[in-house]
C-alpha cells in the first residue's frame, strides 16, 4: 500500500497490523551521534499504551520496543534505525462476526471498496495500535529535538464538554504590561511549559486542571453507563522553536503539520493559533504585534500560533486537534453487511471509551517528526551557511 512513509530527509514508515505479529517503524534520515535513550522511548510508547486506566481498552499489550539496527554503543549511526514490539494478546475472534458487515465510523467499507478485501482483526492497518510505530520513532525525534533546545508537550484541551482553562499560550501580553515582557516570555516558554507537563501526568485523562479532569470523569463515566463513547481537543505546544524554519508555499510548517495531525486516525479537525476565531475576529484584532525584546524581536500576542507564512516566527507554535469520540461502542447502531442488506450491530471486543488521553502523545510524537524533519529540509535554505559547513 502507498502512503505508509512521512518526511522527507528525516523519513519514517511504520508497519504492522492490530493483530499481527507486530508493529514498528524504520526511521531513516536521522543523523549519526545522536545519543539514543531506549528508556525514554519506552516511557512514550507506555503513555500510548493500552490497560492502564478505566478509560482505556483493557487489553494488555507491554509494547516493549527493541531496536534491531541503526544504534550502536547507544547513539544512532546514520543508517536506518528498525524499531519492533511483538504483539502479545491478540485476540482475533474477539473480531470475527465483523467479517460480515461494516461498522459505523470505521474504515470498513472504505477498505473494502479500496483493496477489494480488509483485516477485519481490530481493523487491520486503520487500527489506532499503528500509533505505536509513530509513538517509537517520534520518540527518537524528540530526543533529536530536545538536544537542540526544543521541547513539545500536548495535553488534554477538552473531554466532551468540558474544557481546560488554565493555560493559555495565545494571550501573552497586553500593552498595559509590556515592562514584566521578559519574565513573562521566560515563564511560558521554560517553566511554564515544565508545570504544564507535570500537571498534565497529574491526571489520568492527561487534563492539566484537576477540577476540570474531575468533570470530565464524570461527563465519561456516564457515558460509558450509557454504552456511549466521548471526543475531545488535544492542544500542543512547541517551546524553543527557532525563527525561518518552514517552506512558503506547499510545505507549510503549519500546511506539514496539519497534514502530520490528520494522518491520525481519530483527528477530524486542525487548527493553528486562534484558529476558527480568527473568521469572527478584526485584522487589528488578530494581528500579533511585534516588540524589540533585549535585541530580539517578539510578539505581544500569538493570534498566529508561531507561524507565519509557512515559516516559524520564533513564538510557541500552538495548536489544537479534534478528537471523534471511539466509533467501536456496546449500543445497538444500524449499519449493512457486505450484501447490502440492512442489519443492526451491538460491536464486542475491547475498545477505548474515549481516545483523547492516548492520543496525547502520538500528537507529540507528529508534531516531533514534523519539525526534525523540517529543520534538516532548512538546512540548505541559505548559502553561507552552506558554505560555513563545508569551509570548516
Amino acid at each position: 500500500m502507498a502512503g505508509s512513509s512521512f518526511g522527507t530527509i528525516f523519513k519514517v514508515t511504520t508497519f504492522g497490523e492490530s493483530h499481527g505479529i507486530g508493529l514498528g517503524a524504520i526511521v531513516d534520515g536521522c543523523p549519526a551521534g545522536l545519543p539514543i535513550d531506549e528508556e525514554i522511548i519506552q516511557q512514550y510508547l507506555n503513555l500510548r499504551k493500552p490497560g492502564q486506566t478505566k478509560y482505556s481498552t483493557p487489553r494488555k499489550e507491554q509494547d516493549n520496543i527493541r531496536i534491531l539496527s541503526g544504534v550502536f554503543e547507544g547513539k544512532t549511526t546514520g543508517t536506518p534505525i528498525l524499531l519492533l514490539a511483538e504483539n502479545e494478546t491478540q485476540r482475533s475472534q474477539d473480531y470475527s462476526e465483523i467479517a460480515s458487515y461494516y461498522r459505523p465510523g470505521h474504515a470498513d467499507y472504505t477498505f473494502d471498496e479500496k483493496y477489494g478485501f480488509r483485516d477485519y482483526r481490530g481493523g487491520g492497518r486503520s487500527s489506532g495500535r499503528e500509533t505505536l510505530g509513530r509513538v517509537a520513532a517520534g520518540a527518537i525525534a524528540i530526543q533529536f529535538l530536545k538536544s537542540l533546545g526544543i521541547e513539545i508537550c500536548a495535553y488534554t484541551k477538552s473531554i466532551g464538554t468540558v474544557s481546560c482553562q488554565k493555560y493559555d499560550y495565545i494571550t501573552y501580553l497586553t500593552q498595559d504590561n509590556l515592562e514584566t515582557e521578559t519574565v513573562l516570555f521566560d515563564r511560558i516558554s521554560k517553566q511554564g511549559l515544565q508545570e504544564l507537563r507535570s500537571d498534565k501526568l497529574a491526571s489520568p485523562l492527561y487534563m492539566p486542571d484537576p477540577k476540570a479532569s474531575l468533570l470530565a470523569e464524570e461527563e465519561l463515566a456516564a457515558s460509558m453507563e450509557n454504552k456511549d463513547s466521548l471526543g475531545g481537543i488535544i492542544e500542543c505546544v512547541v517551546s524553543g522553536m527557532p525563527a525561518g524554519i518552514g517552506e512558503p508555499v506547499f510545505d507549510k510548517l503549519d500546511a506539514n503539520l496539519a497534514k502530520a495531525m490528520l494522518s491520525i486516525g481519530a483527528v477530524k479537525g486542525f487548527e493553528l493559533g486562534a484558529g476558527f476565531a480568527v473568521a469572527e475576529s478584526k485584522g487589528s484584532e488578530n494581528n500579533d504585534a511585534f516588540v524589540p525584546i533585549n535585541g530580539t524581536i517578539r510578539k505581544v500576542t500569538n493570534h498566529a500560533g508561531g507561524i507565519l507564512g509557512g515559516i516559524s516566527d520564533g513564538s510557541d507554535i500552538v495548536f489544537r486537534t479534534a478528537i471523534k469520540p471511539t466509533p467501536s461502542i456496546f449500543s445497538e447502531q444500524s449499519t449493512v453487511n457486505k450484501n447490502g442488506d440492512a442489519v443492526s450491530v451491538e460491536i464486542k471486543g475491547r475498545h477505548d471509551p474515549v481516545i483523547v488521553p492516548r492520543a496525547v502523545v502520538v500528537v507529540e510524537a507528529m508534531t516531533a517528526l514534523t519539525i526534525a524533519d523540517a529543520l534538516l529540509v532548512n538546512m540548505h535554505s541559505k548559502l553561507d551557511g552552506i558554505t560555513k559547513f563545508y569551509n570548516n
